[in-house]
């Protein structure tokens, strides 16, 4: 099973996501400021890497993790996974592909963070707003990340490619 994370920029929500699920952050408790700006990728992605698939790690049990920016477009998820099926039935690969988008645990803080910090180059400001709106949203995040990993454990054998919009994670 591959999993890939998804949102706008592919750099605060999908990368806590991706550490959640690749189990490197506690579980237990609201993240520190700290644990949120050590999160591989966190707020270290450019407007240049949107599109770009970005490799987080292996989970528990061997699958590999990613998060991908996809900036406004609202057909790079329906491309990849019409790409995905083409693949899958021409290379005959059986291994299910999985689309989570955390879009809808992002805070209006953190997208003012992300604004500021990584789109008019203001760190100083959005950088404070970010760790805001990351602690915020990261008890919504780990909730996500269980409920992608149970929809995937629970799919059918016959979908190859599940896209899973978390619609009701609001934050």
């Amino acid at each position: 099973m591959i999993f890939i994370y998804n949102d706008y920029g592919g750099t605060h929500t999908t990368s806590l996501a991706a550490a959640y699920h690749l189990n490197k952050l506690p579980t237990n408790r609201q993240l520190t400021t700290e644990e949120i700006l050590a999160v591989d990728y966190f707020n270290k992605l450019n407007r240049s890497d949107m599109g770009k698939l970005v490799f987080h790690g292996l989970d528990e049990n061997g699958n590999p993790v990613y998060t991908i920016g996809r900036g406004s477009s609202k057909l790079v998820i329906p491309a990849l996974k019409n790409l995905s099926l083409i693949l899958q039935d021409k290379y005959q690969n059986t291994e299910p592909i999985v689309f989570s988008n955390t879009s809808p645990t992002v805070p209006l803080v953190m997208t003012i963070g992300g604004f500021l910090s990584r789109g008019i180059k203001l760190g100083f400001l959005g950088d404070p707003l970010l760790v805001a709106g990351a602690k915020k949203c990261c008890g919504i995040i780990r909730e996500l990340v269980l409920h992608t990993k149970q929809t995937a454990a629970a799919r059918s054998g016959t979908e190859s490619v599940i896209v899973i919009e978390n619609k009701n994670y609001s934050s």
